[in-house]
C-alpha cells in the first residue's frame, strides 16, 4: 500500500511505541479524540500516547487510506492488550502543512 510519508511515520512511531516521535507529527495546537476524551496540544498528545502504549502496547497494520476535501481516513488493524484485540479502527485526520491538526479514532 502506498501511504503518505506522514502516515508511514505515524505507523512507525506507534509500532515502535515512540511517544516523542508520534507526538512530533502533530501541530502545536492539534487535538486528538479517543475513547471519549479530547487531548489538546503536543504535550497532552504525548502523554496520551505514552499512557496508551503502556496500557495497551498497540501496533498498527495499515488496511486503507483515502483523502478528500474534508480530510483523510487511515484504516488500520489495531492489535494490543485491549479487550477485542485486534480491531479495525479509522483514524480520521485533518492534515495541514504536513502535520496532523486533528485526529479522531473511531471503530
Amino acid at each position: 500500500m502506498n501511504l503518505p510519508k506522514l502516515i508511514e511515520n505515524l505507523v512507525e512511531a506507534q509500532n515502535n511505541h515512540d511517544a516523542v516521535a508520534y507526538s512530533s507529527l502533530f501541530s502545536a495546537n492539534a487535538t486528538v479524540f479517543d475513547e471519549g476524551k479530547h487531548h489538546l496540544g503536543n504535550a497532552a498528545i504525548q502523554k496520551w500516547i505514552e499512557n496508551s502504549n503502556q496500557q495497551y502496547q498497540t501496533t498498527l497494520k495499515p488496511i486503507a487510506y483515502k483523502e478528500d476535501e474534508n480530510g483523510a481516513v487511515f484504516t488500520a488493524e489495531v492489535a494490543g492488550t485491549f479487550p477485542g484485540s485486534p480491531a479495525v479502527l479509522n483514524f480520521n485526520l485533518v492534515i495541514e502543512h504536513d502535520l496532523i491538526q486533528s485526529l479522531e479514532i473511531t471503530g
